[in-house]
Formats: C-alpha cells, sequence, structure tokens
C-alpha cells in the first residue's frame, strides 16, 4: 500500500529541471553558465509532466511482486551465449562484435549525410529477406525512401514500411507485427503522449528511448536507433541516452569524401573501438576490404617528415601514415598543432626528445597530421610521430618501405605494445621490408621479407636511421 500512495502521490505532481539548450546538461536548478559547455545563460526549465513514464506505469500495472526466492548467487547464474544473426555486411557485423545479437539496443549517430540512414536501408532489405523487418521513419516519407531504396537497387519485397513519430503507435503496430529487427529513423522526431515536451528534447529523448529499448529487451527484438550528433560531433540529446541503449555506433566521413569510418565507441556485446570502413557508391555504402590500403596513397618519390606507423583498431592492425612539419616559429611562443592525434601528448613527446634524444624543438613550430582522418586512441604511433619530426627537422626523408611503432616513456625507453606480432605481419602484406619496434615486442621466429630493428631507447631509434 505505501508504494501504491507513492505511485498515486507521483501521478499528481511534476518534476521540473532545468536543461542546457546547447549540450543539453540537466540541474535541480537554475545555473547562469554551464558546468558542462561552458555557455551562459542557456539552462531552460523543464516540465517533465506528471510521473506517468513507461516505468512507474509498467511498476503500477504489474505492482511489486519480487521475493527473496528471487535472489540467486553469482556463481549459480547460468552463462548463455549469446545468438546473433549477420546483417548481411561483414564489416558491419565486425563493428558490432560478429552480428545483432537479439534483444539488443543500438545507436547510430552521425552527421547529416553522412549514410545512417542509407546503410540502415541496405541491411534491413537484406535482413528482410530470411525474417521480420520493420523500418520506421519520422524524418521521410515512404516516397522518398522507395526511392532512395530504387535508386540503390535494393531488394524491397518484403521490407515492412511505417511512417510515424508516435512511440505508442509504433510499440502497438510492433505488438501486432512481432518483427524480428526494427528501425527507429530517428530517436530525436518521436515522442511520447503526457510528456510536456516537444519532439527532440531532453525529457521526449529520454523516455522515447527507454520506452523502445524495453520493449527491445522484453521481445528480443533488434532496435536500430538512428541518432543526431551536435556541432562538436556530441551526440544530441541527454546522457542517459549512451546508458539506456546497448551499443553506440558513430559514422563520420574522411578527409576524402568517398569514404566514411564507423566506430564503436559503446558495445556491451562486442570490442570497444572496433572500426569499420566503408565507401560511397552509387549503390550506396560497400565494404572496403582492404582498409589500409586507403591511408597509405603516398607520393612516388620519398619526402621529409612522412613514416608509416600501425594501429591497432578493435580487432585488426591499420596502417596509417603520419606526417609531421617542423618549421622556424616566428612567434615568441612556438606552436604544436596536431590532427588526429592528442597536442599534449605531442608536447610531453618533444620534451623527451629534446631530453634524451639531444633534438631541441623549443624555437620551432611542430605541426602533426595522421593522413586519412584516423584519431589515434592509443600510444604505438609515440615513436613514428618522433621519427617523422625528426625527418622534417633535418629534412631528410625516411625509407619509404619503412614502418615504425612502440610507446615513449619519460626516461625515453620504447615501451611495448599489444599485439606486436600481428601489426609486422599486417606491415608486411603490403611490402613493408624494415620495422624499428620495442624490443619486447620483436618476434621469436622472423616474418619473411621483414627486417626487424629490436631497440631499448629513443637514442637507439634515431642512431638507427
Amino acid at each position: 500500500m505505501a508504494f501504491s500512495g507513492f505511485f498515486n502521490m507521483s501521478k499528481q505532481k511534476s518534476k521540473k529541471v532545468y536543461v542546457c539548450t546547447d549540450c543539453g546538461s540537466e540541474s535541480a536548478k537554475w545555473q547562469g553558465q554551464c558546468p558542462d559547455c561552458k555557455a551562459w545563460n542557456t539552462f531552460k526549465e523543464v516540465n517533465l509532466g506528471p510521473a506517468s513514464s513507461p516505468a512507474i506505469a509498467a511498476a503500477n500495472k504489474s505492482g511489486f511482486s519480487g521475493t527473496l526466492d528471487d535472489l540467486k548467487l553469482l556463481k549459480d547464474v547460468e552463462i548463455e551465449d549469446a545468438p546473433r544473426f549477420s546483417s548481411g555486411m561483414p564489416e558491419f557485423d565486425r563493428v558490432l562484435g560478429g552480428g545483432f545479437v537479439k534483444g539488443s539496443a543500438i545507436l547510430i549517430g552521425g552527421h547529416p549525410g553522412a549514410g545512417k540512414s542509407t546503410i540502415l536501408l541496405q541491411i534491413l532489405c537484406h535482413v528482410a529477406q530470411e525474417m521480420n523487418a520493420l523500418y520506421v521513419s519520422g524524418e521521410e516519407s515512404m516516397q522518398q525512401i522507395a526511392a532512395r531504396a530504387n535508386r540503390l537497387r535494393l531488394p524491397t519485397a518484403h521490407l515492412k514500411m511505417l511512417a510515424e513519430t508516435s512511440v505508442e503507435n509504433i510499440i502497438s503496430v510492433a505488438e501486432q507485427e512481432k518483427p524480428n529487427i526494427i528501425v527507429i529513423d530517428s530517436i530525436q522526431v518521436m515522442y511520447m503522449n503526457g510528456i510536456d515536451s516537444a519532439p527532440g528534447g531532453v525529457a521526449q529523448v529520454r523516455e522515447s528511448a527507454a520506452y523502445l529499448t524495453r520493449f527491445a529487451k522484453q521481445t528480443g527484438t533488434v532496435l536500430l536507433v538512428v541518432g543526431h550528433v551536435t556541432k562538436d560531433n556530441s551526440l544530441a540529446g541527454p546522457m542517459t541516452l549512451s546508458h539506456i541503449i546497448d551499443t553506440q555506433l558513430m559514422l563520420g566521413n574522411t578527409d576524402d569524401a568517398r569514404f566514411r569510418i564507423m566506430r564503436a565507441t559503446k558495445n556491451r556485446f562486442g570490442q570497444v573501438n572496433e572500426l569499420g570502413i566503408f565507401a560511397m557508391t552509387e549503390k550506396g555504402l560497400k565494404e572496403v576490404k582492404n582498409p589500409s590500403a586507403i591511408f597509405l596513397s603516398r607520393t612516388p618519390e620519398p619526402t621529409s617528415g612522412s613514416i608509416i606507423s600501425v594501429l591497432w583498431e578493435g580487432t585488426r592492425p591499420l596502417l596509417i601514415e603520419i606526417q609531421a612539419l617542423v618549421v622556424d616559429s616566428q612567434l615568441g611562443n612556438p606552436r604544436r598543432v596536431t590532427i588526429g592525434l592528442d597536442q599534449n601528448r605531442l608536447a610531453m613527446l618533444l620534451a623527451i626528445l629534446a631530453r634524451h634524444g639531444g633534438i631541441f624543438t623549443s624555437d620551432q613550430d611542430v605541426f602533426i597530421n595522421v593522413v586519412g582522418g584516423v584519431k589515434v586512441t592509443e600510444t604505438s604511433a609515440d615513436l613514428a610521430s618522433l621519427l617523422a619530426a625528426v625527418s622534417s627537422l633535418r629534412d631528410n626523408s625516411l625509407p619509404q618501405d619503412l614502418i615504425a611503432f612502440g610507446e615513449v616513456g619519460l626516461a625515453g625507453e620504447i615501451r611495448p605494445v599489444a599485439n606486436g606480432q600481428e601489426r609486422l605481419i599486417e606491415a608486411a602484406k603490403h611490402g613493408y621490408k624494415r620495422a624499428i619496434v620495442p624490443a619486447a615486442n620483436k618476434p621469436r621466429k622472423p616474418i619473411e621479407g621483414l627486417t626487424i630493428v629490436a631497440i631499448h631507447k629513443l637514442s637507439e631509434a634515431l642512431d638507427s636511421l
């Protein structure tokens, strides 16, 4: 009775919060400056409406029936492999961790024109040939989607379409159709009755996502949700949206407009930071079988300040080119500019180079660029970045068939990185003949066609050149 009375009282009250209109940050009281995005006068009062959220509605409907018999020891919980099925795109399956998991909620974000709706339409047309699939569009009409499908020459005979923005209506249709997979395009235009907020508002996005995710969990339906991003490439809407879903994928452009990069920034069923490369063609997004090749379009003749390194992205190695430009500074405070690399880490590496390599750049502007728009999220590119900077400073070109990777420590030591042998094998496949790597990453058995220079300190790497 006490819980029942609590919910009845909740129905008579409204919860109000203050939300930043720029970043979606929430606060219990009004603030002049947003503590997250630092914008001024952006907090707006939002009425979340009566406590009629799906969670409370479900509690009122079913009541609290939990007992001590429901408790289990962790060792007694049975572990079952999550059943998966393919999307029809091996590259997309790789990013997911092996395919779709039944009952999972997947969020795909990206800028307008990145290809979110295109790749989901391709996937659903393929999946619909073997199982029940439903595509829900709140932004485009059915005619627009049909025209795109015809232009891409997709099989459309079995895919079911629904143009709707009401979450309650969508769930009602889904309960009757019982689809195995459903796409919501997009979460920012969905709304629920009883929420005092416009579609796209913090309350609407949160409640809509929670309701749809709960339906997916209860019915074993794969839920694919399209999300928009803000101008700083962060997901639009409340941060709770990222916590509600199981997997978050971000689809973005590379420097070459023909290619798209998909990265898993959250994945409860697979590897985080797994990378998928796609090419935008007249027939939609196509997989790139050899992603390293698109980042290795170097000039035929050797140039200073350029070297190849091998990153580890998710479950596979990726060869990328690192370029450096070191020039005399015309300013009192020399610049340190990076694209694809942490700027603070570059400053640290240059300090190590001065202390343990005897090469000073305190009066030089240093620019580092990771070719192809790839963002380096690990430390294996430290050694290659320093070698490229030294090459540019001395205007001496490095061999075209040379690769280097390794983490540089503050004492000038070269630390090993994970999956060293797999990186070297990938480099050998692409025809590279020489590698400068940490001594601990030297393989026990030689790799055919690859000469490996194992080093312990930064000074040894500089001497080897």
